[in-house]
C-alpha cells in the first residue's frame, strides 16, 4: 500500500484526462480540435508554462454543468484513493468559468457533489480552495470573492495561481485583506517562475499560511532560514516542474537540498492529467530520481499532514499522523 498522504496542491481542472474530455464534449456537443485522445496526449508537450496554461484554459471548454465537475471532482478523487491520498485540499478557479459563462453556483455545487460523498465513496477527506488568476486584474479578484459568498460554507481558503511573471503578489493585497476578513485561509503560488521576493510578498503583504511551489526560495539563504524558523510549508510538485522546464530532470531537483535545509516540503501533483502522474506517482518518482530513503518519504508525508488545513479537526489529524507512522514500506 502507499504510505499515507495529503494533497495540498491540486487543481482540479488538471485533472482532466483526455477520456473525460472527450466524453465532456460529446455530452455537451463541444468540438475539440483534436482528432482523438492520442492525438490530444501529443498536445501535452510543453515548452514553458505558458504553452500549457493555453491548452488548460481552451480544454475547459467542455465543463459546463454541475454534473460535468461532479465527474472531474469524482475521477480524481478515485485515482488519488488509489494512490494513498487520504485528504485533499482542491485548488478550483472560478474566473476561468465564469469568464466562459460558467456561474460560479455550477462550479461549486458540482464540485461539492462529489467532495461532499468522497469520504464515503473513496475514504478521502476534502477541502475547497477558491483561486485567483494572477494575470486578471484586482478587481476581477474582488469580484470573484463577492461571488463566492453564498457558498462560503463550501469553501475552506483562497489561493492565487496562473502566470506568475509580472504579477507579483503585492496586486492581490484587497481581495487577501478581505478573505481574511471572511475568515478563510490564505495561500499562494510563489517562487516557481517569480523571483524569490515574490514569496516574501506572499508571507509579509498577503499574510499567507503556505507557499505552493517556492522553489526558488533556495536562491535566498535569508529566506530558508525564515522559511525554516517560521515552518511554512512549501507544496512542491516534482513531475511538474520537469515538465514545465523549472528543472531541466528530476535528478536535478533541488527537494533533497530542501529538506537537508529543514524546510518544510510536501509533495503534491498539481495538474496531473497534463503532467504525468498523480500525487503517489510523484512520490515514486521522487525516490527512484533522487534516492530518497523511506524516511524522507515519511516526513514528506508527516508534512502534509501538519500543513493541511485540519485545525477544525485536529482528532482527524492525529489519526492520519498515526496511519503515517504506522506505515510498513512494500
Amino acid at each position: 500500500m502507499p504510505i499515507p498522504k495529503a494533497e495540498l496542491h491540486l487543481h482540479i481542472e488538471g485533472t482532466l484526462e483526455p477520456e473525460l474530455a472527450f466524453a465532456l464534449a460529446a455530452r455537451n456537443g463541444v468540438e475539440l480540435p483534436y482528432a482523438d485522445t492520442g492525438a490530444l496526449r501529443e498536445a501535452y508537450r510543453f515548452e514553458d508554462l505558458q504553452s500549457f496554461l493555453n491548452l488548460y484554459y481552451e480544454l475547459m471548454a467542455v465543463l459546463r454543468t454541475e454534473r460535468d465537475f461532479e465527474d472531474l471532482a469524482d475521477a480524481y478523487l478515485a485515482r488519488a484513493a488509489v494512490q494513498g491520498v487520504r485528504h485533499a485540499e482542491i485548488f478550483f478557479d472560478p474566473q476561468a468559468h465564469m469568464a466562459r459563462g460558467v456561474g460560479m453556483g455550477t462550479v461549486v455545487e458540482g464540485l461539492w457533489r462529489a467532495l461532499g460523498r468522497s469520504e464515503e465513496t473513496h475514504g478521502v477527506s476534502t477541502r475547497l480552495i477558491m483561486c485567483f488568476l494572477r494575470d486578471e486584474s484586482a478587481e476581477s479578484a474582488l469580484a470573484t470573492l463577492d461571488a463566492a459568498k453564498p457558498y462560503l460554507d463550501r469553501i475552506t481558503g483562497v489561493g492565487l495561481d496562473s502566470a506568475e511573471v509580472g504579477h507579483p503578489p503585492v496586486k492581490f493585497r484587497e481581495v487577501y485583506e478581505a478573505a481574511a476578513a471572511l475568515g478563510l485561509r490564505r495561500v499562494a503560488h510563489a517562487g516557481e517562475e517569480g523571483p524569490p521576493e515574490y514569496i516574501r510578498e506572499a508571507l509579509d503583504v498577503l499574510g499567507v499560511e503556505r507557499i505552493d511551489h517556492g522553489l526558488r526560495c533556495m536562491e535566498d539563504p535569508g529566506l530558508v532560514e525564515r522559511l525554516v524558523r517560521e515552518r511554512v510549508p512549501l507544496t512542491l510538485c516534482p513531475l511538474s516542474n520537469v515538465r514545465l522546464r523549472t528543472v531541466d530532470v528530476l535528478a536535478d531537483h533541488p527537494l533533497p537540498a530542501m529538506l537537508d535545509a529543514g524546510l518544510m516540503c510536501t509533495v503534491n501533483s498539481d495538474d496531473p492529467a497534463y503532467f504525468g502522474g498523480y500525487a503517489g506517482d510523484n512520490f515514486d518518482a521522487v525516490r527512484e530520481s533522487l534516492g530518497l530513503t523511506p524516511a524522507h518519504l515519511r516526513t514528506l508525508a508527516r508534512n502534509s499532514f501538519l500543513a493541511a488545513f485540519l485545525s477544525d479537526d485536529e482528532p482527524r489529524r492525529a489519526r492520519y499522523l498515526a496511519e503515517v507512522d504506522a506505515h510498513t514500506p512494500a
